[in-house]
């Protein structure tokens, strides 16, 4: 039997990790001699001629056409239709479910590749649905606006929270909407459709056709963030989406279904990525000859990244139990940290000239930061998506007025009843027995950054200083420059403000 422990610390030999091999620099040229994760490490700054945070092309290297380097992990209760447009207009990728059924995950393929670069895609009413429809739908989007239209799809009035309030839920929206209405050109410029709402003293507007139809909905904040971003786009200028197949049953048959659909990257998904089903999968899906960045894993080992890239893999996710959803490190043991379980792929996928997805673990955009640090080219993101707007489920309130949207772990027993609805009775529950993960977990909305935008703003702030910091123009720069440092929990805590939020 064969034992790897990380890390090695036995004066017989060095640790497994080879920290000279590495692209980032420690301080002080120290050779850590344990694992380390994003909390035991910062950044120190070096001589920077970077001068302006947009000066930083955010832009990954390893093919899947994201502009910042965000990918929100393929989860059921975070990854779905609306987080999708509204990730890949501001330069990130979502990745969809394997669970959902295969048709399902086609037609949100093909709506997200519809969807406009600027504008939101609006709720739509009808002048005789009633107040109790729109408090229903209004919570789906986080401009809380619904549009009210005519026959012809022209816009006729307007509704937020504040027009239905105190109002008896059963009255038609004809009589409560805004019919003082502003319209934006659906081409407009989003300096001029910023300028336009801003003279009006108008937080949105609805956007509308040559035709007078409506096309969508635009925010200042929207039309803001519209000349900040660049959206993660196809070659035939449509919006990216990814998806996800694991690595059971006609791996090979889904696969071909999804990049029929249009998909943009293909995500072959497990929790033990380093296995022989696992290889298999990648080889199957490799032979279909798919013009798109084929991402498999996890694992969190260079040898790892030499099986699955050998098998196929043009990109390998790294990670084992660092989520926030996932319980498999202290059900089983297995895993590590974070940080050093990126650098040491990072550097072993270089090699071949690959790379690495960071999945899991960040819950601030200093870490974020720090795996980019270690060499990642795109940085996952799960459970923080989960508590806006956005992600897919409904919006509830607590006993205190709080909103909360419910998340679970993908092999959590919620998430094995939905996996494996089609099985036998008996084949369900034996493997309900086995589940790692939490079921079910409130995800507050930040009242501050209640949408996915909002989070999107603070990660890559943050994430654009760092580069600056580091003196890097570019995410590969700031691999090979940033200066690493290890600091003990009272280091880290020091740097924690006293803001409840930031807690």
């Amino acid at each position: 039997m064969k034992y790897v422990l990380f890390p090695r610390l036995s004066c017989r030999g060095p640790p497994l990790i080879d920290w000279d091999e590495q692209h980032v620099r420690f301080l002080n040229d120290i050779q850590p001699a344990y694992d380390l994760t994003y909390d035991d490490v910062f950044m120190v700054p070096r001589r920077s001629a970077v001068g302006s945070r947009q000066g930083v092309d955010l832009a990954s290297p390893d093919g899947t056409g994201t502009t910042i380097p965000l990918v929100v992990a393929n989860m059921t209760a975070i990854a779905g239709r609306r987080m999708a447009e509204t990730v890949a207009r501001r330069g990130g990728l979502v990745v969809l479910p394997q669970d959902i059924p295969i048709e399902v995950v086609t037609e949100v393929i093909s709506w997200v590749k519809t969807r406009h670069h600027v504008l939101d895609t609006p709720i739509v009413l009808d002048p005789t649905q009633t107040v109790a429809d729109a408090l229903a739908l209004l919570p789906k989007r986080s401009h809380n606006a619904g549009v009210v239209v005519d026959g012809d799809r022209r816009p006729v009035g307007v509704v937020t929270d504040a027009d239905l309030t105190g109002v008896d839920r059963f009255t038609q929206l004809s009589e409560v909407m805004s019919k003082d209405l502003v319209l934006l050109d659906a081409d407009i410029d989003p300096r001029d459709a910023f300028n336009k709402l801003d003279g009006a003293n108008r937080r949105y507007a609805p956007a509308v056709d040559k035709d007078g139809r409506l096309a969508g909905i635009l925010t200042r904040t929207g039309a803001l963030r519209a000349t900040l971003y660049t959206p993660a786009v196809d070659a035939q200028g449509k919006l990216r989406v990814a998806a996800a197949v694991g690595i059971n049953g006609d791996v090979a048959g889904k696969a071909k279904q999804l990049l029929a659909a249009g998909v943009d990257t293909l995500v072959v998904d497990t929790a033990h990525g380093h296995q022989e089903s696992m290889i298999a999968a990648v080889r199957a899906v490799r032979a279909l000859d798919p013009q798109v960045p084929v991402v498999a894993g996890n694992i969190v080992a260079a040898e790892g990244v030499r099986d699955l890239i050998e098998a196929g893999a043009d990109i390998i996710k790294v990670g084992v139990g660092p989520g926030a959803m996932c319980t498999t490190r202290m059900m089983t043991g297995v895993g590590r940290p974070q940080f050093s379980a990126v650098l040491e792929c990072a550097a072993e996928a270089a090699k071949f000239g690959k790379h690495v997805w960071a999945d899991g673990g960040v819950r601030h955009p200093r870490d974020v930061a720090m795996a980019l640090a270690a060499g990642a080219s795109n940085v996952m993101i799960g459970s923080w998506f989960a508590g806006t707007y956005e992600s897919p489920g409904d919006l509830q309130q607590d006993a205190n007025g709080r909103l909360y949207k419910e998340s679970f772990g993908m092999a959590s027993a919620r998430a094995v009843r939905n996996r494996t609805s089609e099985e036998s009775a008996y084949d369900r529950a034996r493997k309900a027995l086995f589940e790692e993960g939490i079921s079910t977990s409130r995800m507050f909305l930040d009242p501050a950054r209640p949408g996915v935008e909002d989070l999107i703003d603070s990660i890559i702030a943050g994430v654009r200083s760092s580069c600056t910091y580091a003196g890097a123009a570019s995410l590969a720069e700031f691999a090979e420059k940033a200066t690493v440092g290890i600091q003990s929990a009272a280091g880290y805590a020091e740097g924690k403000p006293l803001h409840a939020s930031w807690s």
